[in-house]
């Protein structure tokens, strides 16, 4: 099934015809809890590492000593943290439409902030820029600056409160294909449903600074 390529996204393991899915309630805002869903027959001849007082039936084959109440605690805090941005009768109804809602949202202000670096003379986006597909990519903006290192950019925008990422973020195959490992990776900017457009502005804001003062080097 063709999805969107967005970092935020309803999955519905029916419509899919999953049979197993792993996810971390820590990418949709949880805590830092997996979670394992499968088919059951699938679930029951699947092997379980497990020491042997642990029932051999799913979930317990899986689920050895105590269970992290907290987390699980945590992850029906996130749950419903979703829930208030949706709309529905139902809990699932509500999930996927708040997902909807965050992924417009997040799209814009993606936007918002490619269409504010392209006026950067040397600058380079690494990834898709076009404002017509911004449901192909994810609220995550990588870019290179020329005769600036992404490390020393990072710490500029700490200096103005902003934090974002730099290096190869884990991606050393793709990096390596750009050719950036030697040379400090990417600057990353992560937004969200919780950034705003003035928090975008102020990062552009803050970039100008540090052009100009790049420019202006004796």
């Amino acid at each position: 099934m063709s999805m969107p390529c967005r970092a935020h996204y309803a999955i519905d393991v029916q419509d899919l015809g999953a049979d197993i899915l792993v996810s971390s309630a820590y990418k949709w805002f949880g805590p830092h809890q997996g979670i394992l869903w499968g088919r059951e027959e699938l679930l029951k001849e699947t092997f379980g590492y497990k020491v042997r007082p642990a029932g051999e039936a799913p979930p317990h084959k899986f689920e050895t000593g105590t269970l992290s109440h907290e987390g699980m605690a945590g992850c029906l805090g996130a749950i419903e943290y979703l829930e208030q941005f949706g709309e529905g009768e139902s809990r699932t109804a509500r999930i996927k439409s708040a997902w909807n809602a965050l992924a417009a949202y997040e799209q814009k202000i993606t936007l918002r902030l490619i269409e504010g670096l392209k006026s950067f003379k040397g600058l380079k986006i690494r990834g898709i820029t076009s404002a017509n597909a911004m449901h192909r990519r994810v609220p995550t903006v990588s870019f290179t600056l020329e005769g600036r290192q992404p490390t020393d950019l990072a710490k500029s925008f700490a200096r103005d409160n902003i934090f974002v990422w730099s290096g190869h973020n884990y991606a050393i195959e793709p990096m390596t294909r750009m050719g950036l490992m030697d040379k400090g990776g990417v600057l990353r900017i992560g937004l969200a449903h919780y950034n705003t457009e003035a928090e975008v502005d102020a990062l552009l804001d803050s970039l100008t600074r540090i052009t100009s003062s790049l420019h202006h080097r004796p």
